[in-house]
């Protein structure tokens, strides 16, 4: 499981300002739950202007929850031009920190709060515009937004992009795209793309075993941590049938679990053309 701040957890597990509130000033909405994060944002003003009041409604992970608590608290009392020089790497550092893979929970809370303040200056009530060229059509990431996450965070690599804004994160086909645009925003040729390691072809019985070997070492401890664990059920080609046990059968991000921890372990250690689904 990732390591979390007390912070985090504490506003993951003790989350401010839940809820929606009735006649907002401004609303954003952003993320997909196809996609895996989706937030709602409203925020009241008072007669002077400023944020008097702030809540969220989430679809996602821990970070994705402490994210938005932490920024429903940091713009409480701004003015929006205050709350919108708030960048993801503030929200960041507000909870003490994020996991690199879950960086992108910080850039979802702060493009919540941009679309929320073009809602109260335009009465625009679309969840977000894509501006500009879209790079990664699996996740709907443009160039503009890769370039801001490049620059706001001094990214220099194409697996910290994916990690902020998910830009890469699945087929993989705009990866050279978003090393060009690095490239371009740091003012350098782009290094040639590393040449993907050869795994050798892994019998049934070798993966099977192989499998087992990572779910017990890498998978099964990290789960018990949380009173939960996890059990093969079957193997099928390069699909991997398992059930989550224990806490992790009650847990409402358990889909998460098998994707961001299971899958995510099983396609390092073991293939990376394997797919982790919950046996019925």
């Amino acid at each position: 499981m990732w390591e979390y701040t007390d912070k985090v957890l504490d506003h993951f597990r003790n989350p401010r300002n839940v809820g929606l509130i009735a006649d907002p000033d401004g609303i954003g909405e952003v993320g997909s739950m196809a996609c895996g994060d989706a937030l709602k944002l409203t925020f009241k003003l008072d007669p002077q202007g400023r944020i008097v009041d702030a809540k969220f409604q989430t679809f996602g992970c821990a970070s994705a929850i402490a994210s938005s608590s932490a920024l429903t608290e940091m713009i409480k009392g701004l003015t929006l031009e205050q709350a919108e020089t708030i960048n993801n790497q503030d929200i960041a550092d507000y909870l003490g920190g994020l996991p690199e893979q879950k960086m992108h929970c910080s850039v979802l809370g702060r493009e919540a709060l941009e679309v929320a303040i073009r809602n109260y200056r335009t009465g625009d009530t679309s969840k977000k515009i894509l501006e500009g060229k879209v790079i990664c059509h699996c996740f709907g990431v443009t160039e503009e937004e890769i370039t801001r996450v490049v620059k706001d965070n001094g990214l220099k690599s194409v697996d910290p992009v994916t990690n902020y804004c998910k830009a890469g994160g699945a087929c993989g086909n705009c990866k050279d795209d978003i090393a060009a645009i690095i490239a371009r925003v740091q003012g350098e040729a782009p290094a040639p793309a590393p040449t993907p390691a050869v795994r050798p072809s892994l019998t049934n019985l070798q993966k099977i075993k192989l499998i087992q070997d990572t779910m017990e070492k890498e998978i099964r401890p990290a789960l018990r941590k949380d009173g939960g664990d996890i059990e093969l059920i079957d193997v099928a080609g390069n699909r991997v049938l398992v059930a989550l046990r224990g806490m992790c059968a009650q847990c409402q991000v358990a889909r998460f679990t098998l994707k961001d921890v299971v899958e995510a372990k099983l396609k390092e250690f073991v293939s990376p053309e394997l797919t982790v689904e919950e046996a019925p």
